[in-house]
């Protein structure tokens, strides 16, 4: 299984040499996430400073950035990871892409699955020379002149992946995109229960296979009490969120959603992780001291229902999550 390693709020003179570092300690992939900056830029560091790795945004955000756009960027990232390059892409939350980014939001699973197709559009024109013609309900690309087609690539298109938590959105990965890229704040009973009867739903839709479509399992692990601890708060903040609600009452763990949107709403942040107990984290969270026995663990959990995995261990450097990485291979 290949395992990826994000660096999450990296400085982005700093992301070059730390995605360096996390292929020469053998993990197979690394992210690049949209949070305080461009995600395209870090990635373009990334790519030019390994050789071996998947280079992925996981995620830049789809809806503040018209297809045309994302395009040419995901274009020239693949020629410059030399074919590593993976286009992760998500929705983020209505208040973000209104308030922070100034865009439109509405029905985001209709308009990502046509986002999608609007990018598959562009590129057919630019691999076979043909005319561009892609008019939907939101999106409408229809000029595509000689000169502002990019030269011929050396490499495949880059693999699209959907960032998808709701049934709904997963149901349109499955229908038109290359891969999920799965949260981790989702148990393993949620991914086989859910999500990927989710995902064949949209298979069957779309007329494809279940090998067309990749899974990126994310997983939180910790190796020791700080990692652990680390891991209680992100899971306080997830399962304070709506969108992630459904994750918890599938466990019948609402009330705790309710006691924890209730104080994110009153500001009470520093409260909430003591609101998520020990039973309640190790449904997200895999805790050890021995890599083996940690790997093990997470094979067990998605082994067989993911064809990746995503490691997330909150403030702990890869060097120490490698020998995980090095045992689930």
């Amino acid at each position: 299984m290949e395992v990826d390693f994000g660096l999450r709020g990296a400085a982005i003179t700093a992301v070059g040499e730390e995605a360096a570092a996390i292929e020469a300690l053998g993990f197979g992939g690394v992210g690049v996430t949209e949070t305080n900056g461009n995600p395209f830029l870090a990635a373009a560091q990334a790519a030019q400073a390994t050789s071996r790795v998947r280079v992925s945004t996981s995620i830049a955000l789809a809806f503040p950035r018209t297809p045309m756009d994302v395009a040419y960027t995901a274009w020239d990232l693949q020629a410059l990871a030399a074919g590593r390059f993976a286009l992760g892409l998500g929705t983020q939350v209505r208040a973000h892409v209104e308030r922070r980014y100034g865009a439109v939001w509405s029905k985001p699973a209709a308009r990502m699955r046509e986002y999608v197709l609007a990018l598959h559009a562009i590129w057919d024109a630019w691999e076979t020379g043909g005319e561009l013609r892609f008019e939907g309900e939101f999106f409408r690309h229809t000029l595509m002149p000689p000169n502002f087609r990019p030269p011929p690539a050396a490499h495949p298109r880059p693999p699209v992946l959907l960032a998808a938590v709701r049934e709904r959105m997963t149901e349109v990965v499955g229908e038109v995109a290359d891969g999920l890229l799965g949260h981790a704040f989702c148990t393993p009973d949620v991914l086989r229960d859910v999500t990927l009867p989710a995902l064949e739903r949209g298979i069957q839709r779309g007329g494809r296979a279940r090998e067309d479509v990749e899974v990126v399992a994310g997983v939180f692990v910790a190796l020791d009490d700080a990692g652990w601890e680390a891991n209680r708060r992100r899971v306080a903040f997830y399962g304070s969120t709506p969108g992630y609600r459904h994750v918890l009452d599938h466990h019948d763990l609402g009330s705790l959603f309710d006691a924890l949107h209730a104080a994110s709403r009153a500001g009470a942040w520093k409260d909430m992780p003591a609101l998520v107990d020990d039973d309640v984290l190790a449904l997200f969270c895999v805790r050890g001291d021995d890599p083996a026995a940690v790997a093990a663990e997470v094979r067990a959990r998605v082994g067989g229902l993911a064809d990746r995995v995503a490691l997330v261990a909150e403030d702990t450097p890869a060097s120490a999550i490698a020998p995980v990485a090095a045992a689930l291979r």
